[in-house]
């Protein structure tokens, strides 16, 4: 994190806020993921982004602000509270025009949504992971990426007894013997498995 470039002061006030007042703040995807995704917007030219899973909006934030003036970031939550706090947090950084947070389990939000999109960001609840994986293929622009968090989960993919562990490791088997994908899991923070389309 030393090594990376810092937070913009709004960012950080996000980070701050965050760690402050929500009890799992762990789920925050922090600045050197949140630079990796920024990476891969700036990377791939993206114009249109889903994320599934907003939390207090860091991530969407984060990639919002390599996205082109007229460029769109989806992100979709179930909680309403979380998502009160995340468009306040939305509305007082300097992206909010280019972000619509959209409420309601994420599965149905993404089955109303058409493609393309250029990126694709899942971290939401894990059981659905399976599902999620499925609808952004569908969505997945030709040259996209998709970016899945969680992927190695704490080590309990390794000996997964949870549901939540059953889901992931089920998820990193699936995209394993995918065949129309190209993919590489990374060791930044918890894990982030990136696809793309042969």
């Amino acid at each position: 994190v030393a090594h990376t470039t810092p937070l913009p002061d709004h960012m950080a006030e996000v980070m701050r806020d965050t760690y402050a007042t929500q009890e799992l703040a762990g789920m925050l995807s922090g600045p050197m993921e949140g630079m990796l995704l920024q990476f891969f917007v700036w990377a791939t030219g993206a114009r249109r982004i889903l994320e599934v899973g907003t939390f207090t909006g860091f991530s969407a934030q984060m990639m919002a602000a390599a996205l082109p003036a007229d460029g769109k970031l989806i992100t979709c939550d179930l909680d309403p509270a979380m998502a009160k706090i995340a468009q306040r947090n939305f509305d007082n950084g300097p992206h909010t025009s280019k972000i619509e947070l959209r409420l309601g389990p994420g599965l149905e939000t993404m089955k109303s949504l058409k493609p393309p999109f250029d990126l694709v960001f899942i971290d939401a609840d894990k059981e659905n992971y399976p599902n999620y994986y499925e609808e952004a293929m569908r969505l997945l622009s030709p040259k996209g990426i998709i970016a899945i968090d969680n992927v190695l989960w704490g080590g309990k993919v390794l000996d997964p007894k949870e549901s939540s562990d059953k889901a992931i490791a089920a998820l990193n088997e699936r995209v394993k013997n995918d065949e129309r994908v190209v993919h590489v899991m990374v060791t930044v923070r918890d894990g982030i498995m990136l696809i793309r389309k042969k």
